[in-house]
Parts: structure tokens; sequence; C-alpha cells
């Protein structure tokens, strides 16, 4: 039986000192958007400004410039930058996210067409590529994986530490035939798993497990507003704003956790009619309740 997660363990979670300056409490860089996804990354965005010092947000589609110029009217706490100086920024953010938005299929019929058979089009070719090269020009640097990366990468790109938020479905495409090869169930994590790919995991669902190279642990709290399109994004811009000063494991966990609490509270007030956005916004006020106080 897995081990619960405790609370007392967000104790361990790294807090800005009195005497701070700039800089000091992490610099994180977010990679991810398209033309159809515009809203995933700006989601984990909107949470991972609240807790590090510095948002660098880029994009490989040049359209979202100028939806970016109009969420910079009403969220000022990060820097739009030009997709030719991703690299620069990566270099010199302690912790990158990269996935939420980017697109495995240029459309919704491409999708049908194609997804059984796990082929890519061209849309989803460029994701690849993108998400292949950053991983490996920057192998030492602590990287979130999630969404559009995880279904079109292969988990030999994983830089050792990474975490990657994969709900049931990513976690099929990304680990799915390796597992059946071995004859292990597509629901359950096994510290083999971990291990060879050196990384931590966070299986979303009713139930999200996490599992790092050495332990797996049970996240408890959650409810069924959390399945609504867009909260695994502000998880993962979460999980990359705790991941700047933290370790992979006590990140990850810490970020599922104060996740589900704040949806726990957002359903005891609506009930599962909450969105995205509404969970974006009650983090922080859960942060400081369970962490900062």
């Amino acid at each position: 039986m897995l081990k619960v997660f405790e609370k007392e363990n967000l104790n361990k979670l790294y807090k800005p000192k009195v005497d701070s300056s700039n800089e000091d409490n992490g610099q994180v860089t977010i990679i991810g958007g398209s033309r159809f996804f515009h809203g995933a990354p700006l989601l984990s965005l909107k949470v991972a400004s609240r807790i590090v010092d510095m948002v660098f947000f880029t994009s490989p589609e040049p359209s979202l410039g100028g939806i970016v110029e109009h969420v910079k009217s009403k969220l000022l706490s990060f820097i739009w930058v030009p997709w030719k100086e991703t690299e620069k920024y990566i270099e010199k953010s302690d912790a990158v996210l990269i996935g939420p938005g980017l697109m495995r299929f240029a459309s919704e019929q491409m999708t049908m067409k194609l997804e059984q058979g796990n082929i890519l089009d061209e849309e989803g070719r460029r994701t690849r590529e993108i998400t292949k090269r950053f991983l490996e020009k920057f192998p030492d640097k602590k990287w979130v994986i999630d969404a559009g990366s995880l279904q079109v990468m292969d988990p030999e790109w994983m830089p050792e530490g990474a975490i990657i938020t994969p709900n049931k479905k990513e976690f099929e495409i990304l680990f799915g035939k390796e597992l059946e090869l071995r004859g292990q169930s597509l629901d359950y994590i096994d510290l083999q798993l971990t291990s060879k790919y050196k990384c931590t995991i966070v299986l979303k669902g009713l139930k999200t497990i996490v599992c790092s190279p050495s332990k797996c642990v049970n996240i408890p709290g959650g409810n069924t507003g959390l399945t609504k399109g867009g909260t695994g994004d502000v998880l993962a811009g979460l999980t990359v704003a705790l991941l700047a000063k933290n370790g992979p494991f006590l990140a990850a966990c810490a970020a599922s956790y104060i996740s589900k609490a704040a949806a726990d509270e957002l359903y005891q007030r609506v009930g599962p009619n909450y969105n995205a956005d509404d969970l974006a916004e009650k983090i922080p006020e859960i942060f400081w309740k369970l962490v900062m106080q």
C-alpha cells in the first residue's frame, strides 16, 4: 500500500528570506502555446508568477505575441521572450517547463484519424523537434515536461531529475509499449521505470501518484472539478515554480498537494463549478496558509 504524502512535509519547502533581493527566489522559463491552445501556458504562467521572482515565457507560435500583449495589460509579472532568444533565458533560469499548449496534431480531425497509430503530422513533428532540441541541449537544467511534449517525445530524452506530469493517456503514449512488454499494468508506476529514466513521475487522475527513483506516494484530496481543461496546466506551472528552489520529488508532491487543497476549498464553496482560472487564483491563498504561516 502506498504511503500518503503528509501536510507536514510542506514545511521542507524553500521559503523566501526577509532580506531577499531580486532573483533570489527563483526564475523559470515556460515554453508552450499554439494557435489552438494559447491559454494553456498562460495558466501555467499565472500561477508560477505568484511563487517565483520572474517568469520568462516563450512560444514557437508567432500569433501568440498579440495575445500576450493583451494579457500583459492585466498580468505584468512576466517577460515575453522572442523565440530566437529562448536558449539565453533557459540558461539563466533555475527551472524550465515545456509542453503546455504545444500541439501533437494540427486539427481534431487529424487527431481522430492518426491517433490510434500514434502517428504525428507536421505540427506534431515540430513539437517533437523542439522538445528534443531543448532537452538534449540543456541536460543539466531542472525540467518539468508536460502535455504536448509528453505526447511526442521519447522517454530516453528526459534529463536526469526531470519531472513529468502525464495523465493516463499521456502515460500510455510515453511508456505503454515498454510496460506491455514487461507485462505490467498501464495504471501502475514501478520504481524500475523511474530508476531507469532517473525521473519523477506525477501520474494525474482521480488518485494522484508521485514516484521518484526511490519511493512512491499517494497525494490525498481532490475532486471532480479537477477534470476541467487547464487544471493540469495550473499544476505544471506550480510544479516548475517549486522546482526552482526545491528538489524534484518534494516539488512534485507539494505542487500536487497544494493544487488539490485549493481545489477542495473551491469545492466547499461552489462544488465542481470552478475552472482552471479559479484554481490558479486560489493557489496563492492556499500556499500562504499551508506553507508560509
